[in-house]
């Protein structure tokens, strides 16, 4: 089984055309449990991986799912909850993944290869238009998103097989082949985002030109949402306003970012936690504000 393990953790990440990873075990809280979930994350390269599969092993067998990733930008994107017959239409679409796992009894995750490294924003659209494309999971679409390392079991409880055993997750391709449209699919997501930059520089140029109703040419800051009764404190509801507000109106997504975390989000939990919170609050707001020009 070792042996076997090994050869399996390898062919995955040697598929994921990167050199360093950042491999997350993920352990849900229990039920009525007081502690919170955990995200252990660890920043390895391919032999410090292999060399690690016993503690992996061990942490799943505690109840640990463990997840991959490439570190930084990178030339994949991860589209998750697929079915067969989606992934069957991608092979003869011209969309081959470079990567296929089963992450539960038929349900797939596939990692696409674009054939070169994309900007975190490129990457995202891309991610968001795959999924739309094929009907993948849109909540996992984004630049950055884990995937599941095989061979390792799948400890979701909803998963729990009779006897208290998990799935493992099975590495169905991995050859880390560029996928035949990669060329003109990204050309169309490039110039869907040229167009939403456009559309943005459209908006602030209003904004300069005329200014906000209510605020002589300001545009509104968070802590005016905060202060809104209408929101009645409700953080989530706030940061969400306020994010679709901003936007439209001109702000870049970092200065968003900034402004929503200069609330505490402790109780999101971990760090990790909290960057995906505010990472997920940006996707919905930017959907709203011009999704469907990100999707094309």
């Amino acid at each position: 089984m070792s042996d076997r393990t090994h050869e399996l953790v390898v062919r995955q990440a040697q598929a994921m055309n990167t050199d360093i990873f950042e491999v997350g075990l993920y352990k849900p809280a229990r039920p009525g449990a007081e502690r919170r979930d955990e995200m252990l994350l660890r920043t390895w390269d391919l032999e410090t991986l292999v060399g690690s599969i016993a503690w992996l092993r061990y942490q799943n067998a505690d109840g640990r799912n463990i997840y991959i990733r490439p570190k930084g930008e990178h030339s994949l994107s991860l589209v998750d909850d697929l079915t067969a017959d989606a992934l069957e239409r991608m092979r003869h679409s011209g969309f081959t993944p470079a990567i296929i796992v089963e992450t539960s009894p038929e349900n797939f995750q596939a990692w696409l290869n674009h054939g070169r490294t994309l900007p975190k924003r490129t990457s995202t659209a891309a991610a968001r238009a795959l999924a739309e494309k094929f009907g993948g999971d849109p909540g996992s679409a984004d630049w950055r998103h884990f995937g599941r390392l095989n061979p390792f079991s799948n400890r979701k409880e909803k998963h729990r097989q009779p006897g208290g055993h998990y799935p493992f997750v099975r590495l169905i391709h991995s050859t880390g082949e560029v996928y035949e449209m990669s060329k003109e699919f990204l050309s169309g997501v490039e110039a869907g985002l040229e167009q939403a930059r456009i559309e943005a520089e459209r908006r602030r140029d209003w904004v300069r030109r005329h200014g906000d109703s209510q605020k002589n040419g300001a545009v509104k800051t968070i802590e005016e949402f905060r202060q809104d009764a209408r929101y009645r404190g409700d953080g989530n509801r706030i940061d969400l306003a306020y994010a679709v507000y901003a936007l439209s109106h001109g702000v870049s997504e970092d200065e968003v970012r900034r402004a929503i975390a200069t609330r505490d989000l402790s109780k999101k939990g971990t760090t990790e936690r909290q960057a995906e919170y505010l990472e997920r609050t940006l996707r919905k707001a930017s959907q709203a504000v011009h999704g469907e020009e990100l999707a094309r």
